[in-house]
């Protein structure tokens, strides 16, 4: 195996987000019994210590994240959504704008240092000290608006550190792939009318949010061809999201020919996440994750930077995404995944015709708009 220099950001007040206690996703109530907001510190704070714990963290490249300055910020979202969030941060807290994306206070700063972690494994990468990069931050960053914070974003870290990229290293095309489970909104609202990133959303069809995702939302006037969506159905697996990687992503990237790569990690595919209804593995998120870098290396010089969305199994997500991490560093630790005899060989796994319905329209959808990209 290959091994390359891969950078990793983590920051301990990344688990320092609060996010309150509701019972999941609903605020706690005269008869709804306070519990755990889902988005908490549990499976990003237990990803960072599997890093350590197996030996990985020394085989990677540690990059210092710092917070995103209000310019960078503004370049993507609005001063209104800002300064509710700036006020927020200040007092009690509160919502970022969807009524389901609680935030405590200081989370302002800790959302900027998000943000600015995205932004320093960009520029890692750009400046070639490392081949690749992952950014393990938090809050997630893919639902966010211009607007308004969304699905527990508050701002967009993909978005932000794509602008910063254009603006600092003079990166013209950027193509987001997106593997969460939950379709990515914001960026695709973001970038809807900007014909130099394509953007790629792999998702669980009408999940969160209901309405949204599909496969006719193709781009703005000028920019049409620079999103595309597979909406899979519900119970997907390993062989669903490889082909759509192989056969879509794949082709697009090639036809597109970014100069940077930025990806959209959320491990909420998972078989035991409680937020989505797909069968993904550890070892089929290393799987995407071998095919991402290889596409990067064939297409942008291997410029990819992954940055940390959803995942919400505390037991699972760690496993997950160390085999991410050993995908694109070429190391592998020897730790297995303990719930590997539970799913590795599920019947699910192989692609199914309804999947591969799916699978084939964006692929001919991406073919029919790729001529636009020249």
């Amino acid at each position: 195996m290959t091994t390359r220099r891969t950078g990793y950001v983590w920051h301990e007040q990344y688990a320092w987000h609060d996010t309150g206690t509701h019972a999941g996703i609903v605020p706690s109530g005269p008869t709804v019994q306070p519990f755990q907001t889902f988005e908490s510190p549990e499976s990003k704070s237990r990803l960072a210590g599997l890093v350590e714990v197996s030996g990985l963290l020394d085989h990677l490249t540690r990059i210092r994240a710092t917070r995103a300055t209000d310019e960078q910020v503004l370049r993507v979202h609005t001063p209104d959504h800002v300064e509710r969030l700036k006020a927020g941060s200040a007092g009690a807290g509160g919502d970022a704008g969807d009524g389901f994306t609680p935030y405590g206070p200081g989370s302002w700063e800790i959302a900027l240092l998000a943000a600015g972690g995205t932004i320093a494994a960009t520029a890692a990468v750009l400046r070639g000290e490392v081949d690749n990069a992952y950014a393990l931050v938090r809050p997630p960053g893919h639902h966010a608006r211009r607007e308004m914070g969304m699905g527990y974003c508050l701002l967009s870290n993909v978005g932000i550190a794509i602008e910063e990229a254009r603006a600092a290293f003079g990166v013209e095309r950027v193509m987001i792939v997106d593997y969460d489970v939950h379709h990515g909104n914001g960026a695709q609202q973001i970038f809807w009318d900007d014909p130099d990133v394509l953007a790629l959303s792999i998702h669980q069809q009408q999940l969160f949010p209901t309405v949204g995702g599909e496969l006719d939302e193709t781009g703005g006037p000028g920019a049409e061809g620079t999103t595309l969506n597979i909406p899979l159905p519900a119970g997907s697996g390993n062989g669903a999201y490889l082909a759509a990687i192989e056969r879509v992503a794949g082709p697009a990237a090639r036809a597109f020919r970014p100069d940077l790569i930025l990806v959209s990690s959320g491990f909420d595919p998972g078989a035991l996440d409680p937020l989505g209804g797909m069968s993904v593995t550890s070892g089929g998120f290393r799987a995407v994750a071998a095919a991402l870098v290889a596409l990067a290396e064939d297409v942008c010089g291997g410029r990819i930077v992954f940055s940390h969305e959803g995942g919400y199994s505390p037991v699972h997500v760690p496993y997950c995404g160390l085999a991410v991490l050993e995908a694109m560093s070429g190391f592998s630790t020897g730790v297995e995944d303990p719930f590997g005899p539970s799913f590795d060989d599920s019947p699910v796994h192989p692609l199914k015709p309804w999947q591969d319905d799916v699978i084939r329209a964006a692929e001919e959808l991406a073919d029919r708009l790729s001529g636009r990209w020249q």
